[in-house]
């Protein structure tokens, strides 16, 4: 069992910048491959970024290529989502996920496939 707490969000306006991050307690954080989703009021939960166990290979959706950046640090059993240019369709409760599943070796979008949730931090984008 593994316990992931978000912090870092918050009100910001258009063009300005975020970093969150997710904590994770436990020593099995270097095994887990991990991903960052959000949800907007009224949408459902969408992938945004994930990283894979040694931080060598990352994935995003398109919608934030060029303007997010996924990174872990696996001494610190933390993953990192650095946001930049932020827009108002950026607004949304922002989650870390943990994929515990040895054997896969890239990162999935499908939400179904992790395993532990954070509570979620707020990331509200004024234009």
């Amino acid at each position: 069992q593994v316990q992931l707490v978000e912090s870092g969000g918050g009100l910001v306006q258009a063009g300005g910048s975020l970093r969150l991050s997710c904590a994770a307690s436990g020593r099995t954080f270097s095994s887990y491959v991990m991903g960052w989703f959000r949800q907007a009021p009224g949408k459902e939960r969408e992938f945004v970024a994930g990283i894979i166990r040694s931080g060598s290979s990352t994935l995003y959706i398109d919608s934030v290529k060029g303007r997010f950046t996924i990174s872990r640090d696996n001494a610190k059993n933390t993953v990192y989502l650095q946001m930049n240019s932020l827009k108002p369709e950026d607004t949304a409760v922002y989650y870390c996920a943990a994929d515990r599943y040895a054997r896969r070796i890239v990162v999935s979008k499908n939400q179904q496939n992790y395993d532990y949730w954070g509570q979620g931090t707020q990331v509200t984008v004024s234009s």
